[in-house]
């Protein structure tokens, strides 16, 4: 049932108790109870607002790759806490691999993203190296994966 409920709430975190309940087939009592239970779980994080990309002006999406010139944990906490307070970047990952970092980052044009390497990325200390990848279409974008799609894995 918690699978049902976090599956709907994904696909529209603004359905009201009542139609969530209905959706998966509880009464709303119980329904507010187990939709408590997962957001003190952790399992709901938050209710977001999806922002279009396109609409709002920053439609060029690209995905950068950051090598450090060192890997201790001052170099990556400082590194990271850079990253989280620059706009334009969306996502961050620290990963395995070739490079130490995947960023993604979207901008309105190639003179914006040059903007944002030169004033925000290569201000930051302790960067080596960086290689862009600027995407051509975006084929599926989700926030969470769907719990019911994963059950039988």
């Amino acid at each position: 049932m918690d699978r049902k409920i976090l599956s709907a709430l994904r696909r529209d975190g603004r359905l009201t108790m009542a139609e969530l309940a209905e959706r998966v087939g509880l009464s709303q009592s119980p329904c507010w109870t187990r939709v408590k239970r997962l957001e003190a779980s952790g399992a709901i994080e938050g209710y977001v607002a999806v922002l279009n990309h396109q609409a709002i002006g920053v439609s060029n999406v690209i995905f950068v790759e950051v090598t450090l010139d060192r890997h201790d944990e001052n170099m990556l906490e400082q590194f990271g806490d850079a990253l989280a307070k620059i706009p334009e970047v969306v996502e961050a990952h620290l990963v395995t691999g070739d490079y130490d970092y995947l960023v993604k980052v979207a901008v309105s044009d190639t003179e914006h993203y040059e903007r944002f390497l030169r004033e925000s990325l290569y201000r930051i200390p302790g960067i080596r190296h960086s290689r862009s990848t600027f995407a051509l279409r975006e084929l599926k974008r989700a926030v969470s994966v769907d719990p019911l799609l994963l059950a039988d894995r």
